[in-house]
């Protein structure tokens, strides 16, 4: 009898989740667990394990809570740990006898590296790995990894055309589990309210409010603004949580066009879904290189190491009002509008002359939409170390609020009393 153990990762859901289904129908016995996987230590200078900051990790332990309510309601228990190591996960193993290994391929090169260290320990046991957090698998890519495009352009063209495959259908049943009910303990979800909540419910709901208006067809007008809620789809913290299919959106994005007709803005979804898919691959290509100081164009930037500037920009404190007001809504919300991100990492690299890598460590603390590959991809962008054939991206500080806050009013929202 195949004795299985599914690791929940970047897939947090029972809708369309590929690697859950490929366990559920080989085995006779099946104990799911989740937990944040922890990772070898970071190239230098990141020499320590990121701390989520407040917003994130409430933001995670609902997701956890709502996955174990949802294999509740279908009778099946989920084992929450505080860590997925090689060691939690060694005990698990040899405790209940388990032959098949199972998670949801991620883009991280850490947690591949946690994933890799487990199997290299078992290596009599069987480990599979199935595509859930992407919209295409390895096999359905034109190209072999190794061949990535060097640009989004390139890649856009070569995979624009091919067809997206359908959401599975949801999970309704799993096999037995081998824990006993007094090992049972559901999660603590206690903290502080966020602007999001965390878990598969809350983000069919949220699909659901977004398709249900015109918001998608002005979806291309509004979606540089700083502040608000329908002026962009907010999918992305339930999209790098797994507790949100990417399919699935696609799925609805379809019947959303077929009701209403398609136009620039329900295209430009799309578009924005392949952005976020061409930096999985990206991470998947390049692994450690995400990390280093000059990225994949192995070209060193000109920076200096300035702690009290980089203090400075954590704590909006910076001469310019409108990274301030970006910086405070950050580390209030633990979100920030992608035009906010931009002028933020612009003004790090581009105005303090810092280090990229801080400011996408910071962003990896706070954000409650934190994704591994989009993240340090993006940041590599902005800071010309990346898939941008230039050489940097350098934004107009004074332009861009005449653009994006004429009247202050962003501004003057998150600045509060510290103008």
């Amino acid at each position: 009898m195949v004795r299985g153990l599914f690791l929940f990762s970047n897939d947090s859901r029972l809708h369309d989740n590929p690697a859950l289904h490929s366990a559920v129908q080989q085995c006779g016995t099946l104990l799911c667990v989740a937990g944040k996987w922890l990772s070898p230590q970071y190239l230098t200078p990141y020499d320590r394990p990121v701390v989520f900051g407040k917003n994130r990790e409430y933001f995670f332990r609902q997701a956890l809570k709502a996955l174990y309510d949802s294999l509740a309601e279908v009778e099946h228990p989920l084992l929450c740990l505080e860590s997925i190591n090689m060691q939690s996960v060694s005990e698990l193993i040899h405790r209940f006898g388990i032959t098949h290994v199972f998670r949801s391929e991620h883009a991280g090169f850490n947690e591949n590296a946690v994933w890799q260290s487990i199997a290299a320990n078992h290596p009599n046991l069987e480990f599979q790995t199935v595509a859930s957090h992407t919209l295409f698998d390895r096999s359905n890519l034109p190209f072999e990894i190794d061949d990535l495009p060097a640009s989004f352009s390139k890649f856009r063209s070569k995979v624009e055309g091919l067809p997206i495959p359908n959401p599975m259908p949801d999970i309704e049943e799993l096999p037995d589990s081998p824990l006993h009910s007094q090992e049972i303990r559901a999660p603590n979800a206690c903290g502080q309210a966020t602007m999001f909540k965390g878990g598969e419910y809350e983000a069919l709901l949220h699909l659901n409010h977004y398709f249900s208006g015109s918001f998608p067809l002005s979806y291309k007008q509004t979606r540089n603004d700083l502040d608000g809620w329908d002026y962009s789809t907010k999918f992305s913290p339930w999209l790098a949580s797994g507790c949100l299919s990417a399919r699935t959106i696609v799925e609805r994005l379809k019947q959303f066009e077929i009701k209403f007709g398609r136009n620039e803005s329900t295209e430009w979804i799309l578009f924005e879904l392949l952005w976020r898919e061409y930096f999985q691959w990206y991470a998947h290509h390049h692994g450690d290189a995400l990390f280093t100081f000059e990225g994949i164009k192995q070209q060193r930037p000109n920076t200096l190491y300035n702690p009290s500037s980089l203090t400075s920009w954590k704590n909006g404190e910076t001469p310019y009002p409108i990274i301030n007001a970006c910086m405070n809504q950050l580390k209030e919300t633990g979100f920030l509008s992608n035009r906010g991100r931009q002028l933020v990492a612009s003004c790090l690299v581009n105005e303090l002359g810092l280090d990229w890598r801080y400011g996408a460590l910071h962003f990896e603390s706070l954000l409650v939409d934190y994704d591994v590959a989009s993240n340090w991809g993006n940041w590599q962008y902005l800071a010309g170390v990346g898939a941008d054939p230039r050489p940097k991206r350098h934004f107009n500080i004074e332009k861009q609020t005449q653009m994006y806050d004429p009247d202050n009013l962003y501004t003057n929202r998150w600045l509060g009393d510290s103008q």
